[in-house]
C-alpha cells in the first residue's frame, strides 16, 4: 500500500511558480523533513498537502486514495492533521479547552442531541476529554490543563499546538517549522517530543524546519527545496553536504 506520496506537484500565483513539479514518497513510521533557504517553498508545499491550496497539477496520494481535490475537513478526516509556524491556539481558552479544538472530527452527534444532553454526547464528551488527557499525558503538560493560553510561555504553548494536532488522532503529522522562536533548550526538548511521538504513537511526521541540528537529529530522509524545486533527496548528511544545497545556502 502506498503510505503518501506527491507526483508532480505544482502551484502557481499569477505568473510565479511557487512549486514547480515535485515528486517525493513517505514510508509510514518515518520522519521526513522538508528544507530550504526563505522562498524555497516549503510552507506553499504544505498549505498544498494541507489542502489549504489548490494545486495547479499533479497528485496527492494518501493510503492509496487520491486526496488532491478533498477538503481541509476532510484531509483532517482522513489522519492529516498539521501544526502552523505562527502559533494559532485559543489565547483566552484553556490548554484542556484548545485540545478539545482537535477532537472535533471525532464527534458524531447531531445539533439537537447536543441541545438535550443526551447519554451519547455525555459519553462523547468523556471519551474525548479521555484522549485529550492522554495527549497532555505523553507531552507533559498536565500542569497546564487549565491554564489559559495567554497566560503561558511560547515555548508551551508551541508544544500545545502540537498536542492539539495530535488530538485530531493523525497518522500523518505536519509540522511546520516547529523549532520557529524556541531556544536552544526549547529546540532540544522539542526533537525529543517528535521522536516520542513517532515512535511511542508511531505517528508519521513530515516537516518543514529551517534548524539543521533538529533536522539531523530526528529525520530519516529529507528534500531539500529552492525557488519551488527540488535540488537534493536523502538522509540529512546526504542533504547537507550536496553541492547544489550548499550553494543555495551559502549563495555560491
Amino acid at each position: 500500500m502506498t503510505f503518501f506520496d506527491v507526483k508532480n506537484l505544482t502551484v502557481k500565483f499569477g505568473g510565479l511558480t511557487a512549486v514547480d513539479n515535485v515528486s517525493f514518497g513517505i514510508n509510514e513510521g518515518e520522519v521526513f523533513t522538508i528544507i530550504g533557504p526563505n522562498g524555497a517553498g516549503k510552507t506553499t508545499l504544505f498549505n498544498l498537502i494541507s489542502r489549504l491550496y489548490t494545486p495547479s497539477a499533479g497528485q496527492i496520494i494518501f493510503r492509496d486514495e487520491d486526496v488532491t481535490r478533498l477538503s481541509a475537513q476532510q484531509i483532517a478526516g482522513r489522519g492529516i492533521a498539521r501544526t502552523f509556524q505562527n502559533i494559532e491556539l485559543f489565547e483566552s481558552a484553556s490548554t484542556l479547552q484548545n485540545l478539545l479544538v482537535g477532537r472535533h472530527r471525532h464527534s458524531t452527534t447531531r445539533a439537537w442531541q447536543d441541545i438535550l444532553r443526551t447519554k451519547k454526547v455525555r459519553e462523547e464528551e468523556v471519551a474525548h476529554r479521555r484522549a485529550a488527557e492522554e495527549v497532555m499525558d505523553v507531552l507533559r503538560l498536565q500542569r497546564y490543563r487549565d491554564t489559559t493560553i495567554g497566560n503561558l510561555p511560547y515555548g508551551v504553548r508551541k508544544v500545545i499546538e502540537v498536542a492539539r494536532a495530535l488530538c485530531v488522532g493523525p497518522t500523518l503529522l505536519l509540522l511546520d517549522e516547529p523549532s520557529s522562536g524556541l531556544n536552544v533548550d526549547e529546540t532540544n526538548a522539542m526533537a525529543e517530543w517528535i521522536l516520542e511521538i513517532n515512535r511511542r504513537l508511531r505517528v508519521t511526521v513530515l516537516m518543514v524546519e529551517h534548524d539543521m541540528s533538529l533536522v539531523s537529529r530526528v529525520s530519516d530522509r529529507v528534500l531539500a527545496l529552492n525557488y519551488g524545486k527540488m535540488m537534493a533527496l536523502g538522509t540529512a548528511a546526504e542533504v547537507q553536504g550536496h553541492p547544489d544545497v550548499i550553494a543555495a545556502y551559502l549563495g555560491a
